[in-house]
């Protein structure tokens, strides 16, 4: 089947004008450690006999366009510097004290934002891929958020990178299901992911199989939350970050094998085929046509937007996903910047980035409506329209990246471990890796890893069997984003 034949949307699709649906606050955690590229090679010449496909995991983890990974340890912590890779029991037990404390905190942001009390939240809808604890952790965040024992929680599995549009998108629904019977809906959003701990798991299978995954090279660990509303019994002045104006949730077909996230003895391990950016990329022209067409305040004199009249908050999986989109779209990195950003400083959190780039995002002047969208396992699709408040503010959320004397807000730790996994990319051609070592070594300009004030060319060069890195991957950071020559420090 052909990557761009995705089934149309019908006419029961339409969203009507004045859904009165809103995002009145988000809230971001990220842990206190950031960690540089060095600390996967770090661990790996740990505990790992050289080998061919340790060797060109290395390469490529040196030219991931990603500067930092945010982590909750740095390269020294005990958990990924045992004798062995850290069981299943060990790793939750990790989840359930250090992914409920980002998670509290994240929610706590986004109720603070928000303005209301924990008495008024209706509904919780929570993801993760890299927990499946019973109770599940959202069980222990109500229960530290002291939100009342009757709250209507959701906590939705199987769905990766895509998970945290997909708990938005669950509750808009449940929103609009309370508009329909007349009560106040006040929903709040939580994804949360430890991908970090699996870091030693990954190399194992990379030492044992002798496969090139490089999902080892871009995961990191984060909490991101919102609270969706349908402005019932709102106090009058309320002003939202974000409406809702329309969503689609789309599966492509055929393509189960392609993403994914096993389980394993010793954790979760990512699935990925080479075909993953192509795919993505041609599904996304479709999809936004449908849904453009699916909101019909959005047209002017009966004529529908282009992609370039949004600003575009895309998860980014990878490189290879964000400039494939920007290219099959016609865009430019402007339009991805936060995207970038995020991707750049703080590596794909899976279902917890998206929020992280939309409060990113709202932090500068751009376009009025915005679209957003991730993939998940299926391939899942998930899109959706907002229009955003240019005034507001995320003063509470992610630190700047610069404090004084370049180091960085975030609690001034830095260091290197090997934060790893989670849900977008694994394994490779060991043909086109080839290529790319030869590349690197050739001197070819792959990615440079600085984030300067200059201004960025943005080039693309051709590497991978044709596929695209950047040169100077998305629009400048302010000020010089290194922090790789910060002390280490360990965990608290």
């Amino acid at each position: 089947m052909s990557p761009s034949a995705v089934p149309s949307g019908t006419s029961h699709d339409q969203f009507e004008s004045g859904l009165n649906l809103s995002l009145l606050g988000l809230g971001v955690e990220y842990p206190p450690f950031l960690v540089g590229p060095e600390a996967l090679e770090t661990l790996a010449n740990r505990f790992y006999p050289p080998s061919t496909a340790l060797k060109k995991v290395l390469s490529i983890n040196r030219f991931t366009g990603i500067e930092t990974r945010s982590a909750i340890g740095d390269v020294d912590h005990p958990l990924v510097n045992q004798p062995s890779a850290p069981s299943i029991k060990q790793l939750n037990d990790l989840f359930l004290k250090e992914g409920v404390r980002l998670s509290v905190n994240a929610c706590r942001k986004a109720i603070r934002e928000w303005g209301g009390s924990v008495e008024e939240i209706t509904h919780v809808v929570s993801t993760t891929c890299t927990n499946s604890a019973n109770p599940g952790f959202d069980h222990f965040v109500v229960k530290q958020l002291g939100i009342k024992r009757s709250v209507e929680k959701i906590l939705l599995h199987g769905i990766g990178c895509s998970g945290g549009m997909a708990a938005m998108r669950t509750a808009a629904h449940l929103a609009l299901g309370s508009t329909y019977r007349g009560k106040p809906a006040r929903v709040l959003v939580l994804a949360c992911e430890i991908s970090s701990v699996l870091v030693r798991s990954e190399l194992d299978s990379i030492n044992e199989e002798q496969k090139t995954r490089v999902g080892v090279c871009l995961f990191s660990d984060c909490a991101s939350a919102a609270v969706v509303s349908n402005r019932v019994g709102e106090e009058k002045g309320t002003r939202p970050v974000y409406e809702l104006l329309g969503w689609k949730h789309q599966i492509i077909d055929d393509t189960e094998e392609d993403l994914g996230f096993d389980v394993d003895p010793l954790g979760w391990k990512v699935v990925l085929t080479q075909r993953v950016p192509t795919l993505a990329a041609a599904a996304v022209s479709p999809c936004f046509q449908d849904l453009i067409q699916s909101v019909p305040e959005l047209h002017n004199d009966s004529q529908p937007p282009i992609a370039s009249e949004f600003d575009w908050a895309l998860h980014p999986g990878g490189s290879l996903i964000i400039t494939g989109v920007e290219q099959a779209m016609k865009l430019t990195p402007e339009h991805f910047r936060a995207s970038y950003e995020i991707y750049m400083n703080y590596g794909n959190s899976s279902s917890a980035t998206i929020i992280s780039v939309l409060n990113k995002l709202r932090e500068s002047e751009g376009k009025e409506q915005v679209v957003a969208c991730a993939f998940g396992p299926g391939i899942a699709l998930e899109m959706m329209i907002l229009r955003r408040r240019k005034e507001a503010s995320s003063a509470n959320n992610v630190p700047e990246r610069n404090g004084a004397n370049g180091v960085p807000n975030h609690i001034g730790k830095v260091s290197s471990n090997g934060a790893v996994n989670g849900n977008d990319s694994a394994h490779m051609n060991d043909d086109s890796m080839e290529k790319e070592d030869a590349a690197v070594e050739n001197g070819h300009p792959a990615f440079n890893g600085t984030t300067n004030g200059a201004a960025s060319s943005d080039v693309y060069e051709t590497v991978n069997n044709g596929e695209s890195t950047a040169s100077n991957i998305g629009p400048p950071n302010e000020g010089d984003g290194s922090t790789r020559n910060l002390p280490v420090e360990d965990l608290d």
